[in-house]
């Protein structure tokens, strides 16, 4: 049974003043009974907490920035999943919500709980609707923003497409005010890096920009995931998109399938405790994808913070250059202890480790 994320963006459910557009959530929630009724599986990563709190509540004192999103986003939370809840009820569907932070994705354990949770909601025909708890992420470990949190949830449910709906088209060529861009049909996988075509600029009511999308969509098709940027104020446009139809939309061709560990370590940079130096020969041999190796201690020149066995640590050159991610099979101490030398279990096996 075909797996989809989608993320719906602060733009595409709510209205110009502000309020949630109940209207377009109700037809998105109608797309996605009809795919679930067509055999597909569907997660829903929703934003517009934060909007509908807004409107619900005036506060008695000025609050900064913090306070705000911390009272609009808990107010408005019950309030958008309330309505989603309506939605999916007239349907004879059930949703659920999810509530999560980018540490629950640095544990290993967390990362499996919520994993674990959300296959048993799919098995049980309930469509999850996740969204970050802005209630609590308040520090430097927010989301950047749900496009993040989509690429996240994507690559741990081993979704095989993500669709990010916003509200344009997709990744233009140019900036999308400008009548000569066209929109990027096909990107391939192979592709790196699309900064050079976007014009950088954040959504009105959300936190991201199209240069945010374009890297978490290239990230989760390095990882064997479709990804698809459509315009979510278009009608049928999920049931569209699945239906053959030729859409305007931005298709991000998927690489090769990577396995569920390596997807972890892959979106988990902001978690590493430390970091460890290789020499020239052992950064070549572990960029070399022909040949799967792992880091050995004779390749280490420099140990850097303070771990344990089993965190997880950055690996670059003598130049600085990032390697890659992985678990390390020791603390600093002991491998500060056999660095350089030959005969020893590896530093980083290759089961557990994520080259960048």
């Amino acid at each position: 049974m075909a797996r989809i994320v989608v993320k719906i963006g602060s733009n595409v459910i709510t209205r110009p003043d502000g309020t949630l557009d109940v209207t377009r959530m109700s037809a998105l929630v109608d797309q996605v009974v009809a795919l679930r009724r067509c055999g597909y599986q569907v997660i829903m990563i929703s934003s517009g907490a934060v909007a509908a709190g807004r409107n619900e509540v005036t506060p008695s004192r000025r609050l900064d920035t913090v306070s705000q999103r911390q009272l609009y986003s808990a107010v408005g939370q019950a309030k958008l999943i309330n309505r989603y809840y309506g939605f999916f009820h007239d349907h004879g569907m059930v949703c659920g919500q999810i509530l999560t932070t980018k540490e629950g994705f640095g544990s290993r354990t967390h990362y499996l709980n919520q994993k674990h949770c959300m296959e048993v909601m799919l098995a049980q025909d309930v469509v999850p609707v996740v969204n970050e708890n802005d209630a609590v992420s308040v520090t430097e470990l927010m989301f950047t923003d749900n496009d993040e949190l989509s690429g996240l949830v994507a690559a741990m449910m081993d979704a095989d497409t993500l669709v990010i709906l916003s509200n344009i088209d997709g990744i233009f060529d140019g900036d999308p005010a400008d009548s000569t861009s066209k929109v990027i049909r096909t990107v391939d996988p192979s592709v790196a890096d699309l900064s050079g075509v976007v014009v950088a600029g954040k959504s009105t009511f959300g936190r991201g920009g199209m240069l945010t999308k374009s890297r978490i969509a290239l990230q989760a098709a390095s990882e064997g995931i479709e990804v698809v940027i459509a315009n979510g104020k278009r009608e049928g446009i999920l049931t569209d998109l699945f239906s053959g139809k030729d859409i305007i939309c931005t298709r991000i061709l998927p690489g090769a399938r990577v396995n569920g560990v390596k997807k972890w370590i892959a979106h988990s940079h902001d978690f590493v405790k430390g970091r460890i130096v290789v020499n020239e020969g052992a950064a070549r041999r572990l960029l070399d994808q022909s040949v799967a190796s792992s880091l050995l201690p004779v390749g280490v020149t420099a140990v850097e913070g303070i771990f344990e066995k089993g965190d997880l640590v950055a690996i670059a050159d003598e130049s600085g250059m990032p390697v890659g991610v992985g678990c390390s099979e020791y603390s600093s101490e002991a491998l500060a202890a056999v660095a350089g030398m030959k005969e020893q279990r590896p530093a980083v096996h290759y089961d557990y480790l994520f080259i960048e």
